[in-house]
C-alpha cells in the first residue's frame, strides 16, 4: 500500500468536515461514501423485505443462491443503503454472491431495539422463503458490525438457524466505551473520537444500560457463534473493541480470525475504488465468506 493512498482519503475527509445538524450529518455520510461511485456491471434492485427497506445488489455470474446481509455502519444515527452500497455490493463481488443492503431504522428517531428488530424481521423474511442459515452471510460496518453481532446472539438465543460466518469491519462493540485505544489512537483517527461516540450512543440508546450485551455485544456470552472474520485498521480508535471482542470470541471456542491493516483507518473499505488496502480487505473477506457459505 502507498502511503499516498490512505492520504488521498484523508484529504476527502478533512475537505468534508463533519456538520452539527443530525441531517447534514446524514448527507455527508452518503456524499462521502458514495465519492467513487459503483462499478458499471453491477446491477441493482430496491426492495422491501419483512416490511424492511432494503437493496440487492449482484454481479455477472455470482451464485444467486448465496447470500450475504449488510448492515451499514453510522453509529445508528446515520448511514444508509446508498453511502454503503459500493463496499457491499463489491464485498459480493469478491465472495462470489448476491448482496441484501439492509437500510434499518435509524436513531435518535427510532432509538434500541428498531435497528435489531427490523434485520431480525429480514433475516426471518429470508428464512420463510426457504434460504437456509448455510447459504447466508451476515456482516456490517461499525454500529452495523455491532448490528451483526446482535443478530447472531437473538438468533442463537432464540434457537433459530444461525448464519454461516460473521464478517465484522471496524465494529463498535462497547457502547460503554471504555477501549484504550479510545485515548491512544485519537491524534491518529480522523473519524472516530470518544465524544462523538458518546453523542451517538446518547441518541441511540434512549436510557438503555450501554452494557446490555445486546448492546454491546463485547459484553455478551459469545458461545455458539459461527466463525467471524474481524477486520480493523491501525489508525483506528476502535481497535481495542475489536481486538477485546476477538480475545473474548476466541475465550468461547468460536473461530475467530483477526486482521489488523497498519494504517488504514475506520471502515476503510468505503473507498476500496481508491484504497488498494480497501480492494485487498474486501477480496480477503471474499474469499473468508465464499469459503464458509454453502451452494445449494
Amino acid at each position: 500500500m502507498s502511503a499516498d493512498d490512505i492520504d488521498e482519503i484523508r484529504r476527502l475527509l478533512v475537505a468534508k468536515p463533519r456538520p452539527t445538524t443530525l441531517v447534514e450529518r446524514r448527507e455527508r455520510l452518503d456524499e462521502i461514501g458514495s465519492a467513487y461511485g459503483v462499478a458499471a456491471d453491477i446491477s441493482f434492485e430496491a426492495t422491501h423485505i419483512g416490511g424492511v427497506e432494503a437493496e440487492w445488489s449482484a454481479t455477472s455470474g455470482c451464485d444467486a443462491s448465496r447470500v450475504l446481509i449488510y448492515f451499514h455502519g453510522g453509529g445508528y444515527c446515520s448511514g444508509s443503503i446508498r453511502s454503503h452500497r459500493e463496499m457491499a455490493a463489491e464485498a459480493g463481488r469478491a465472495a462470489g454472491i448476491k448482496t441484501l443492503t439492509v437500510g434499518y431504522r435509524l436513531a435518535p428517531e427510532h432509538p434500541y431495539p428498531a435497528a435489531l428488530q427490523d434485520v431480525m424481521a429480514v433475516y426471518d423474511a429470508l428464512l420463510a422463503s426457504s434460504l437456509s442459515g448455510s447459504r447466508i452471510a451476515v456482516g456490517g460496518d461499525s454500529a452495523g458490525g455491532n448490528l451483526t453481532l446482535a443478530l447472531m446472539l437473538s438468533l442463537r438465543d432464540a434457537g433459530k438457524p444461525l448464519p454461516a460466518c460473521g464478517w465484522l469491519v471496524s465494529p463498535w462493540t462497547d457502547l460503554a466505551m471504555t477501549g484504550d485505544t479510545l485515548a491512544t489512537k485519537a491524534n491518529v483517527d480522523p473519524i472516530i473520537s470518544k465524544t462523538y461516540l458518546q453523542e451517538l450512543a446518547h441518541g441511540f440508546l434512549g436510557g438503555t444500560d450501554p452494557k446490555l450485551p445486546l448492546v454491546s455485544p463485547l459484553y455478551a456470552d459469545l458461545g455458539g457463534l459461527p466463525p467471524l472474520l474481524i477486520q480493523v485498521g491501525s489508525a483506528e480508535t476502535l481497535l481495542d473493541d475489536a481486538v477485546r471482542l476477538a480475545a473474548r470470541a476466541g475465550a468461547a471456542d468460536v473461530r475467530v480470525t483477526l486482521e489488523v491493516w497498519p494504517h488504514m483507518i475506520h471502515a476503510w473499505h468505503l473507498w476500496a475504488a481508491k484504497l488498494e488496502s480497501g480492494r485487498k480487505a474486501l477480496t480477503s473477506a471474499g474469499a473468508f465468506i465464499s469459503a464458509h457459505v454453502r451452494s445449494i
